[in-house]
């Protein structure tokens, strides 16, 4: 399938869900990220979920970041340039909803991409190979060509993997993982 086809799909499957399928299939997913091999690391980056598209409720994985003293990176989108900042997630830092209602920090200490060992990656769908769909603006893909290349790179998603896309460029970067509420992917 091609990754206009997913977008649509997968948006009209996740605005099905309720909010109270979505924060329990939000828990089961923060509970499979315990799972992973990650935890010996510093840097964190995750994303903060917009409500209004029915991501993934990232509150609990962050709960579980804190939990074990990490380093959290959160980044604010220019729209502009199509590049993120990355800041340090602190007791101090002030998050406000953007215009496309993407909850972002003001300002706060920045963070370089190269710091970044693990990044939660927010996508519509993914296939058995790694690809990831997102909502096509390119952010993440500019992002992570900035990070090391042993950065370990998870998708978060409430359904299961997709056989294949088919429309995957060479600038598209892979998944390491992928998390669902009931199965860890590993490309």
């Amino acid at each position: 399938m091609i990754k206009s086809e997913l977008r649509k799909k997968y948006k009209v499957l996740r605005n099905d869900l309720s909010f109270s399928q979505i924060d329990n299939l939000s828990i089961s997913i923060a509970n499979q990220v315990l799972k992973l091999p990650i935890w010996e690391l510093t840097f964190y980056h995750i994303f903060l979920a917009i409500e209004e598209q029915k991501e993934v409720n990232t509150d609990y994985i962050l709960n579980i970041l804190s939990g074990k003293d990490k380093n959290i990176v959160i980044s604010k989108s220019d729209f502009k340039t199509g590049l993120m900042t990355h800041f340090l997630l602190t007791d101090n830092t002030k998050i406000k909803k953007n215009s496309y209602n993407i909850p972002e920090p003001v300002d706060g200490i920045t963070i370089a991409p190269n710091t970044i060992e693990v990044v939660f990656i927010p996508l519509l769908g993914f296939d058995k190979a790694g690809n990831r769909v997102g909502y096509g603006k390119g952010f993440y893909d500019r992002f992570l060509i900035d990070c090391k290349p042993q950065t370990i790179k998870i998708g978060v998603s409430f359904f299961d993997a997709e056989d294949q896309i088919t429309d995957v460029y060479e600038s598209d970067v892979k998944l390491n993982y992928c998390v669902t509420p009931k199965t860890i992917y590993t490309f």
